[in-house]
């Protein structure tokens, strides 16, 4: 099993190119197989999660070519509609092939799906969105089987602004006949990055980034290229690196358009952030100060994705700060693996209070998902002495080359087998 070897201690100086965002890309590669030819997209992100992507689509019939950041699906050949269990238990966002299937095939049978341990993540919204386009649904043994038994546009509102689920509707409601709407929609970029693929195939989608998407209907789909977003969690997780060394970083590629809440923390605790067109240059300060009380919320709030990495970053500030976790029950499992690196940090239902200026040292420590591997990492830059961490399959799966990158300005690390 993989770990990453680190030794603290050095300041990060230097610049990363942003990778494409592992949120944006995995919804946009289930569109492509709604249309009956090759797709290509570029900045495409190599990630564990984009591996086990392709594995859906290899499975239903697609074939892949991928070179650099450049992936082509070519889904002219498809003719699967089920997704095997192995595939579904090991992500989470395999649901978002539920709505592209049953567009193309009327039909689709999925397996419970899987992913990172990180709290109830319930599949209602989509089912019953589903239901209301028309979708007959019965669940048996942990499948889901899906069977449209009739063309129906609907007026579907979210009681929660679920990313996945405004996605899965888009996909399934864009070749429906009529007009469908989606109220209380989740307004992510990636949900932007998602309307401009599918309009690009020719579908007739708007408002996405409001709370209001209004999708019309049409009969065909067209082949398209397009460009992946960057990574917004993964530019502020090395910010954060950054910011917890000591040092400086320039982060090329990345849009700060789309961080406005994480930026602002980070200029709360006292870090100069520069913002230009298409790169963001944070300098640390002589000391970070207290971030305060951060609540998680849907976007354009502060992302549960990031609460990890800036929990680790907040053990650095003076002071405490209050983290609440509104999105997930489960997102504070890397406090554990924090507390054993010499944190203090208590944790009390959704809540979590860190008492800052804690001295790090190096440890052996688990990544126990995805989230709280990456605050691993921004504590292992500011701690003394070696860290090891395990599991690193959880960070390669949103995480490009991070030794690589993070070794190009300066950092110690070493991934070992």
């Amino acid at each position: 099993m993989s770990r990453f070897i680190i030794e603290g201690g050095s300041k990060m100086e230097g610049e990363i190119n942003v990778q494409g965002s592992k949120n944006a890309v995995l919804p946009i590669l289930a569109a492509a197989i709604l249309s009956d030819g090759k797709n290509v997209i570029y900045n495409c992100p190599r990630l564990r999660d984009v591996d086990m992507t392709i594995e859906v689509l290899k499975n239903l019939g697609c074939r892949i070519d991928f070179e650099r950041d450049c992936l082509e699906v070519d889904a002219s050949g498809i003719s699967g509609y089920t997704i095997p269990d192995e595939l579904m238990r090991q992500m989470r966002s395999s649901i978002i092939f539920l709505g592209a299937i049953i567009t193309r095939f009327g039909k689709a049978e999925i397996s419970m799906p899987g992913g990172c341990e990180i709290g109830n993540r319930p599949i209602d919204l989509h089912l019953s969105a589903l239901r209301q386009l028309g979708v007959g649904i019965t669940e048996s043994h942990g499948f889901i089987h899906c069977v449209r038994e009739k063309s129906t546009p609907a007026d579907i509102h979210l009681n929660f602004p679920s990313v996945g689920a405004t996605e899965n509707i888009m996909l399934a409601a864009c070749m429906t006949d009529g007009i469908t709407t989606i109220n209380n929609a989740a307004r992510e970029p990636e949900i932007i990055d998602l309307e401009r693929f599918l309009n690009r195939m020719g579908a007739r989608i708007r408002g996405a980034g409001s709370d209001r998407i209004t999708i019309e209907g049409v009969h065909k789909l067209y082949n398209a290229a397009h460009t992946i977003i960057p990574d917004r969690i993964v530019s502020a997780t090395y910010l954060a690196c950054a910011l917890a060394s000591g040092g400086t970083v320039v982060l090329k590629g990345a849009d700060s358009s789309h961080m406005g809440a994480m930026l602002s923390v980070l200029k709360n605790m006292g870090a100069e952030i520069y913002e230009d067109k298409q790169k963001i240059v944070a300098v640390s300060p002589r000391r970070l100060k207290s971030i305060g009380t951060i609540k998680t919320m849907p976007y354009p709030g502060f992302p549960t994705d990031i609460q990890s990495p800036f929990m680790a970053l907040a053990t650095q500030c003076e002071g405490s700060s209050v983290f609440v976790e509104n999105i997930f029950e489960n997102r504070f499992r890397h406090i554990e693996e924090l507390v054993r690196m010499g944190a203090d940090i208590k944790a009390d239902g959704r809540v979590a209070v860190v008492i800052g200026k804690s001295a790090l040292t190096g440890a052996r420590v688990a990544a126990p998902d995805l989230r709280g591997g990456a605050a691993l990492i921004v504590a292992a830059l500011a701690a003394d002495g070696t860290t090891e961490i395990e599991n690193i399959t959880y960070i390669d799966r949103g995480y490009e080359a991070l030794e690589e990158r993070l070794s190009s300005c300066g950092i110690d690390i070493k991934r070992r087998e």
